[in-house]
């Protein structure tokens, strides 16, 4: 062989030792965000804001990407079966947690999304038309004990408000008849125009419509006042904590993607979460950032099924 022939190798050998043909360190192109919900609505801003923000921590872009469809299952499929190299993320909501306890078929696994970090929560509020009767949570309940009870629109099998209208007749004792339509905006025009009595709908959805006069909002579900509406009641302050439930928002991966980007995520995530920029952003529009561990993520995933999937059972919620 040759003498070049021999510094050559040598050059090569120790150009592959020394990791110099191993990829840039992670994160060397632009990352992306899918959402499994269209464009605007609660889990989009959020995915936009944290996105925004975190691009900054983690020194690269990220894309956010809409992929709605069948309660977000679609998107959800679409990064379970994505590489698990970093550069792909979902941005779940409870229905990544409860579509495989009421479909009945799932294209992947719940096991093939993992989870990465909490980044915000909107709690559902009961709402009446700002002409009803109903002044509070105390008339609500006896108008839902009177006659044929109450009307109560949700935005179809499964969702937030259908767990909500389940959840108070399993703990409340009233009637209350179920009526879906195709989204929560359809739900909640549906109270407005007094086709229906009530609704619980995500606090960024029915804000503008309280603000103008035209809902009137009785109770909070989840467990502590949003700085948006700090008048409006928790069900837990008025007795009723286990109606317990909200539109929040998650960061997924699929399966295998290495544990130290896992948690460079989720720590760029929360550092964002934490800036007066993003609460300055989300806050006003009834969305709470929720900064946390990865751990504690898991920890809410864990008490959040425990706490759904009796419901899911005792009110026979299934969804072809």
């Amino acid at each position: 062989m040759k003498l070049r022939n021999i510094i050559s190798l040598i050059i090569l050998l120790a150009y592959f030792n020394s990791g110099a043909i191993a990829a840039d360190p992670w994160p060397n192109r632009p990352i992306r965000f899918v959402v499994g919900f269209g464009p605007g609505g609660a889990n989009d801003l959020v995915a936009r804001a944290t996105a925004q923000s975190a691009s900054k921590e983690l020194g690269q872009s990220i894309i956010v990407e809409n992929k709605p469809g069948a309660g977000s299952v679609l998107g959800a499929d679409f990064v379970a079966k994505s590489a698990n190299d970093g550069y792909t993320f979902f941005v779940g909501a409870s229905g990544t947690l409860t579509n495989s306890l009421i479909k009945s078929s799932m294209p992947y696994k719940d096991t093939d999304l993992v989870p990465v970090a909490f980044l915000a929560y909107s709690p559902s509020i009961i709402v009446v038309s700002s002409q009803s009767k109903v002044n509070n949570f105390k008339e609500f309940l006896v108008l839902s004990k009177e006659g044929k009870g109450l009307n109560f629109s949700t935005a179809g099998t499964g969702s937030t408000p259908h767990f909500v209208a389940e959840m108070l007749k399993i703990n409340t004792g009233g009637k209350y008849e179920i009526i879906p339509y195709k989204s929560g905006s359809e739900g909640m025009l549906a109270v407005i125009s007094n086709q229906v009595d009530a609704t619980s709908e995500a606090s960024p959805v029915v804000l503008p419509q309280i603000q103008g006069g035209k809902l009137r909002p009785i109770a909070s579900t989840w467990n502590k006042r949003i700085s948006a509406l700090p008048n409006v009641p928790t069900l837990k302050e008025l007795g009723y904590p286990q109606v317990f439930i909200g539109h929040w928002a998650g960061l997924y991966a699929p399966r295998g993607t290495p544990e130290d980007i896992l948690d460079k995520v989720n720590q760029a995530i929360n550092a964002g979460l934490k800036s007066k920029e993003i609460q300055d952003r989300l806050i006003p529009l009834g969305i709470e950032p929720s900064p946390g561990s990865r751990a504690e993520f898991v920890k809410f995933l864990s008490e959040e099924k425990g706490r759904l999937e009796p419901i899911i059972i005792k009110a026979n919620i299934k969804e072809d």
